[in-house]
């Protein structure tokens, strides 16, 4: 867990407070937003704008046939005029309007709600595609882990920005047809209600880009906060948050955080209603100002009370509409900021590529695989994880690797299946760069059980299916994967077999031992038709003869494919026909186990160092 500074700012720094200049770039985003909105269903994007065009142009004739109505009023009380037909029709115009106003109200709502929804879901599953496509050290990386959190966390309440832009579209078509009408009585309003919105909307605008930038800057405490809520709330922490004592450290610790987040988040707030009172205040005044003006005007005999009625109506909703579409401005805007997040996302690029034009690997693999020179570090670390590593497996032949813990060895399998790229040198199947073959066609033919293997909550075939997930409907393949890795005694035991969901999280799930689990793990790497057999020690929760039965299982399975093991018992790494002994991200040695013993190195003295703990 990252440690935070001991006194961090209250306040973000000014300097990284986002320009009026760069909140209006970053409304750029908006087309490349509606881009994806219109491909994510045409036909609710097509409705929902034509509804809202249909909903602009109500309210100009709401306030008009309102005007005629106290007009004929007033008329019919002064014996101008005795038919009140027109009067009734005016009645019955503005109800139609009103019901229909209504309708489209709960029509745009609908599909505002619908194209939402929508549009957090395909974001979302591109958000997994992009993921996907990405380097396994990028995901290695905090900075990459913050970008990775800002994007998910604009996956949802789209919602939001899609309603908060298409209503000021609308509200800004309304707003010119009310202004057109004001025009013809009296231009000098607009200016008015001009001033009156401009003072408010510069401090929504301030404000939102303190706030944004103190979210943005706080996106690793937010990332630790989330991380401490799911430590002390997880059934996979529950053990030893309960044994250790645990409860009252991660509770303090979330506490501490959060209070300063809140504290820094309080002082902005606090500010923002102060000065928002203010400046709605001026707003208010000038509106005031300008009602007295059109009273003046009424009193006078200049406009008629169905004039004074339009106008002060006109004037009302357009500076409700005027400060509505400012402030929403400001908030589109600040949307657009954190819809950069996600874009920025999808634009990070992996520098191992799908290369899908590549090569296909021969069935069979007939030269082996050879690696040359091969040596890899990390981006932005100057320290070697692996160094000149040259060595070749034959067809057929097994391999186990061995050294201690940071030894290298996990790096050199996350090399072998492209996970990684190598610094320098080269890794070849049958005597062609593995980048230069297919991506998706190299990792389907090697097959990998990582000693990190993820325990799926959900039911036993869906586990194993994942090592071969295009065949996840086979019954027959993931019955034969599970027999072939013991894991059938286990299926055997549980009340719905095969359709058992495994994990607590979900209703009727059943919890497996580590070793149960192992061996539900290793079924996927039999589920898989791999030509190159990867095992990172995956067996570590069984005993040692479990252990040695599964290898011994193993090699009798695979015969005629390629093998990598890692295991720290010798007394399995014996049956491999090449034993690589690391350290410190080089090869020490290299052979078979009787070489290796007559060699009396460093495998020899720890073969014989745990020989001797079984005497």
């Amino acid at each position: 867990m990252r440690k935070r500074p001991p006194n961090p700012p209250a306040k973000p720094d000014p300097a990284t407070l986002p320009s009026l200049r760069k909140r209006f770039s970053a409304l750029q985003n908006l087309p490349r937003f509606f881009k994806l909105v219109w491909e994510t269903n045409r036909l609710l994007t097509l409705s929902n704008v034509f509804f809202r065009l249909l909903k602009s142009g109500l309210p100009l004739l709401v306030l008009y046939i309102g005007k005629e109505i106290i007009d004929e009023v007033i008329r019919l009380m002064n014996h101008q005029t005795s038919s009140q037909q027109y009067l009734w029709m005016l009645v019955g115009s503005e109800l139609g309007l009103t019901i229909v106003s209504d309708l489209l109200n709960r029509c745009i709502n609908l599909f505002d709600s619908l194209l939402g929804d929508l549009v957090a879901n395909k974001t979302s599953v591109d958000l997994v595609h992009q993921a996907a496509r990405l380097d396994l050290y990028q995901f290695e990386n905090p900075i990459f882990y913050d970008k990775l959190e800002r994007a998910r966390r604009q996956t949802s309440g789209r919602t939001v920005l899609l309603s908060q832009t298409l209503a000021q579209m609308q509200d800004i078509l309304t707003l010119l047809s009310l202004g057109a009408g004001l025009v013809l009585f009296n231009p000098w309003l607009i200016l008015i209600l001009i001033i009156a919105v401009i003072p408010s909307f510069i401090g929504e605008t301030h404000f939102n880009e303190r706030s944004y930038s103190l979210t943005r800057s706080w996106t690793p405490e937010r990332r630790e906060l989330d991380y401490l809520r799911y430590l002390g709330s997880s059934a996979e922490t529950a053990k030893e948050v309960k044994v250790f004592g645990l409860e009252n450290y991660l509770a303090d610790r979330f506490k501490s955080l959060s209070d300063e987040y809140f504290d820094a988040n309080k002082k902005i707030a606090i500010s923002r209603a102060g000065w928002g009172y203010l400046l709605s205040a001026i707003g208010t005044l000038a509106y005031y100002g300008a009602y007295v003006f059109v009273l003046f005007q009424t009193l006078s005999g200049v406009i008629t009370i169905g004039t004074m009625t339009f106008l002060s109506g006109s004037f009302q909703r357009m500076h409700g509409m005027l400060q509505g579409i400012m402030s929403r401005f400001s908030g589109i805007a600040e949307a657009a900021l954190y819809l950069q997040d996600l874009f920025d996302f999808f634009e990070i690029q992996p520098t191992i590529s799908a290369n899908e034009t590549g090569k296909v690997v021969n069935k069979p693999i007939t030269k082996g695989i050879t690696f040359e020179n091969v040596g890899f570090k990390y981006p932005e670390n100057d320290f070697w994880a692996l160094r000149n590593l040259s060595f070749s497996i034959k067809p057929g032949e097994k391999l186990a690797l061995v050294g201690e813990n940071g030894a290298g060895k996990t790096t050199l399998v996350k090399l072998l299946a492209s996970l990684y790229k190598p610094t320098e040198g080269r890794i070849l199947i049958d005597g062609t760069d593995i980048q230069d073959y297919q991506l998706a066609d190299l990792r389907a033919n090697i097959g990998i059980i990582f000693q990190d293997y993820i325990r799926y909550e959900m039911s036993v075939s869906d586990n194993i299916a994942v090592g071969d997930i295009a065949n996840i409907a086979d019954k027959t393949a993931i019955a034969n994967a599970a027999d072939m890795s013991m894991a059938h005694e286990v299926i055997s035991t549980l009340p719905n077999q095969f359709d058992q969901v495994l994990g607590k999280r979900f209703k009727d799930g059943t919890e497996l031992s580590g070793g149960q689990w192992q061996k539900i793990a290793l079924a996927r790497a039999y589920m898989r038709n791999a030509q190159i057999v990867v095992l990172d020690e995956p067996t570590s929760a069984l005993d040692a003869r479990a252990e040695h039965e599964v290898f011994k299982r193993f090699s009798s399975l695979i015969e005629g494919k390629m093998a990598v093991l890692i295991s720290h018992r010798f007394s399995t790494v014996r049956m491999a026909d090449r034993i690589l002994f690391l350290e410190k991200g080089r090869m020490l040695e290299y052979g078979s186990h009787e070489e290796l013993l007559i060699h009396d190195g460093k495998y020899a003295e720890l073969f014989h160092l745990q020989a001797e703990g079984y005497l």
